[in-house]
């Protein structure tokens, strides 16, 4: 498939995200719903979660709760059983990008910011989830994912107006801790550039009430390959102190080094806690970041 790039940048940015999305084909997720519907020899649609239709006993496992034991089905057996809900239809996922002042940054006029092109994605990423019968939402923002055409309007809203739009703010330039239902999913945009400990925290405690998601780093070239030469004056845009290096040549392998550790290290985090990870560059074509990220939720490990 060839992906192409030929988005007018003057358009809003709903229309862009569209136009994105439109790019790709729509079908991965319900192509992997049929295979596992073929699979299972039910509908692709079902899942556990909570629901009304009864779907089916499996032994108690770690962290269900007494409440959802079948005793009649335990005490035809030596195991203790769980009945598990039909899910609705839909699977709730919940969007989020970093809003903090280091992603206002381009190392080219010619090149979107980071915040941009990481919106540019979310939004993509919630048409093509939509049309599949997905239901989105923006974390942090207290409403329930919905799938309806007027859930893009909304977001695209939120998007705009930032901080004002959300009911939980950013913490460490990452999701806010919120209660959100088991089985659902997460995807996260930002530089995660903050200290390796703060991001795992964070997954973890989402990982910990039953949630999968995904990590999608979005670097400027410039910060992967560092290619200035000689004096060069760098400051920070959320108040750090300013470093004047006289030849920067002279720190670009330790830089590198560290880049490559921190980008190693989400990548574990995320292998840890069940997660995966990716990193885009803004130099390269959202088509292949979004592609690459719709594919991987439709087949991520551990979706029912």
């Amino acid at each position: 498939m060839e992906l192409r790039s030929a988005i007018r940048p003057d358009l809003p940015l709903q229309q862009r995200s569209e136009a994105l999305a439109a790019t790709l084909p729509p079908l991965l997720v319900a192509a992997e719903r049929v295979a596992s519907s073929v699979a299972q020899g039910v509908h692709g649609r079902r899942r556990v979660g909570q629901g009304e239709a009864f779907w089916q006993f499996r032994p108690y496992e770690l962290g269900d709760t007494p409440q959802t034991i079948d005793w009649r089905q335990t005490a035809k057996s030596d195991r203790v059983f769980v009945r598990q809900m039909e899910w609705e239809a839909a699977q709730s996922i919940w969007l989020w990008r970093d809003s903090s002042a280091s992603m206002d940054w381009s190392s080219d006029r010619n090149l979107e910011t980071k915040r941009a092109r990481a919106d540019l994605l979310l939004l993509g990423l919630a048409v093509l989830a939509i049309q599949a019968g997905e239901r989105v939402a923006l974390a942090g923002t207290g409403r329930r994912p919905d799938a309806s055409r007027a859930t893009l309007t909304r977001l695209t809203l939120e998007i705009e107006r930032g901080a004002e739009a959300v009911r939980l703010p950013d913490e460490d330039g990452l999701a806010p801790r919120q209660e959100l239902p088991r089985f659902g999913q997460l995807v996260w945009f930002g530089d995660f550039l903050q200290p390796l400990e703060v991001v795992e925290a964070r997954v973890r405690y989402f990982a910990e009430r039953g949630l999968r998601g995904h990590i999608l780093q979005i670097l400027d070239p410039a910060e992967e390959g560092l290619p200035f030469r000689g004096r060069v004056r760098f400051e920070g845009l959320e108040g750090e102190t300013p470093w004047l290096l006289s030849r920067v040549e002279t720190v670009r392998g330790a830089y590198l080094e560290r880049l490559a550790q921190q980008r190693d290290g989400l990548i574990e985090i995320a292998r840890r806690a069940g997660w995966t990870a990716g990193v885009h560059h803004t130099d390269s074509t959202p088509q292949s970041a979004l592609l690459g990220l719709y594919q991987t939720l439709a087949v991520q490990p551990g979706r029912r």
